[in-house]
């Protein structure tokens, strides 16, 4: 069962879906994540990329972002991520779920104007092996000067960014988080 494990909506549980493209993050990855980013997540806006139903973005309004923005291509999916916000009693204002493909989206939001402090993308694993999600983040825009992108891999595939620098991963058990920033002028 998957539940909040801090702040505001802390013990709430969360429905998930039986679906094999739905994979949520683990607990253990999730409190790494957010052992990381602690404080930092307050007063963000955030991304949750293949959001699935809503656990990492969840967390993030629990721990104190101002907003995040939900993308999932499956409707299963998007159905568990609204009941569970409506079940949380999540103030409509403080979330945007999208159904939609995530790089179709991304340019979407780029071009409404959207910016975001932090970047949370735990995309199917196969897809890594073809296609770099940060990419579209690049090329958009959509990551704020001094924001953060994250991104789940298992530890076993290799990733490399091209467009970020990555300046931490953090390895749990069979997983790894990459954190990424802007690469920063040489010349500083």
């Amino acid at each position: 069962m998957l539940r909040v494990f801090s702040g505001i909506y802390k013990g709430r549980k969360l429905k998930s879906i039986n679906d094999p493209g739905v994979r949520p993050t683990t607990s253990k990855v999730k409190l790494s994540f957010f052992d990381i980013v602690q404080d930092q997540v307050r007063e963000t806006v955030f991304l949750d990329g293949f959001a699935g139903t809503g656990n990492i973005g969840i967390e993030a309004l629990s721990r104190g972002a101002d907003y995040v923005v939900f993308i999932e291509t499956l409707g299963e999916g998007v159905q568990a991520l609204q009941h569970n916000l409506d079940k949380i009693g999540v103030p409509h204002d403080h979330y945007r779920i999208i159904k939609g493909d995530y790089n179709r989206t991304v340019i979407r939001l780029a071009k409404e104007g959207y910016k975001f402090d932090m970047v949370f993308l735990d995309p199917p694993y196969d897809l890594l092996t073809y296609a770099n999600p940060l990419k579209v983040v690049f090329k958009r825009e959509i990551l704020k000067e001094d924001g953060m992108a994250i991104l789940e891999r298992p530890s076993h595939l290799k990733f490399n960014a091209k467009f970020f620098e990555c300046y931490r991963t953090q390895k749990i058990g069979k997983k790894s988080l990459d954190f990424f920033r802007h690469v920063k002028d040489k010349k500083e």
